[in-house]
């Protein structure tokens, strides 16, 4: 919104005068008392009168002032009457005002030299517009101008210099900021103030994260003891409460198979033999002699060797 000025209209009263030569001059033109002189409505003399001279089309027409205002004057928008000729007029949206009916609709204070708005063509001045329609700042409980910088979030409204944070009370602006009930913070001081901190690195976490064992961790502080391999979003397990890979795990903690002297870990639903001390794959649990599977069968030892009954009765005959 912004404020409309009124356009004033003036108008210039002449007076012919009748001199002791009984000549009136007009320019290089002179007229005599034989001349008429008359009112070009009621055409009663207009000498010793004051009169207004009105463009008829042929030239300028002189009337007397109650012809004038009766034939020519504009009738006031609000008061419904005649706006004489001595009256200073005001023109607004093609509406005419004498300057004591210019006024605002609410208060009637006077318009004639103040900013103003029309509203469904009622007049207002600036303060009664900015009371009706304006929002309030939720934290001054002051008017936002029109035209003013604002802020809105949640259906309320704020001076841009009243949106502050809740804790360091500087201006948020346009920055990101979190809310919290009624309060709002600025993203830094929103993490120093409520979010959880990193077991690794003590830092806040901002947003995302994994738990273990009850504790926050940063994906990217979340790593392999061994490799330091990210083990967010896969399989790990853990010796004394320090996180592994599989493969460290394996590498440095899992006995070894008696077959393929890999790692056994046990780890997705992968089973395995033992025996005495040696441990096998399942897979790998075969007769060293003719690598038949031995799991559910029985088998015999020799040495390092573990032979299915055929092979174990040949190698006895």
């Amino acid at each position: 919104m912004s404020g409309d000025t009124a356009r004033e209209v003036g108008f210039d009263c002449q007076v012919a005068k009748v001199h002791s030569t009984a000549d009136i001059t007009s320019g290089m033109e002179q007229v005599t008392m034989s001349d008429r002189f008359d009112c070009e409505n009621c055409k009663e003399s207009l000498y010793g009168r004051k009169y207004i001279q009105a463009d008829g089309g042929e030239g300028d027409n002189p009337y007397c002032i109650p012809c004038y205002d009766s034939l020519f004057a504009n009738t006031c928008d609000e008061c419904k009457e005649l706006i004489g000729h001595d009256a200073r007029e005001l023109f607004y949206e093609d509406r005419h005002y004498h300057e004591h009916c210019f006024r605002c609709f609410r208060c009637d204070r006077s318009l004639a030299d103040e900013p103003f708005t029309s509203q469904d063509e009622a007049l207002l001045c600036n303060d009664c517009y900015c009371n009706e329609f304006s929002s309030k700042c939720v934290a001054c409980d002051k008017t936002v101008m029109p035209g003013t910088r604002k802020l809105e979030y949640g259906g309320s409204t704020w001076h841009e210099g009243c949106f502050i944070c809740h804790s360091c009370e500087q201006p948020i602006g346009s920055k990101s900021f979190i809310p919290d009930k009624d309060e709002h913070y600025c993203v830094s001081c929103y993490e120093d103030k409520f979010a959880p901190r990193c077991t690794r690195c003590k830092k806040a976490l901002a947003k995302g994260g994994v738990t273990y064992r009850d504790e926050p961790w940063h994906k990217e502080c979340f790593v392999c003891t061994g490799c330091k391999v990210q083990l967010a979003g896969q399989h790990f397990t853990s010796r004394e409460d320090n996180p592994y890979c599989l493969k460290c795990f394996g590498s440095l903690y899992s006995k070894k198979c008696e077959a393929c002297s890999t790692p056994i870990t046990g780890f997705g639903g992968g089973k395995y033999i033992s025996f005495e001390e040696r441990q096998w794959h399942q897979p790998c649990f075969t007769c060293t002699e003719c690598s038949v599977s031995l799991v559910g069968a029985g088998f015999f030892p020799n040495g390092d060797q573990i032979l299915c009954r055929d092979c174990n009765t040949n190698s006895n005959l």
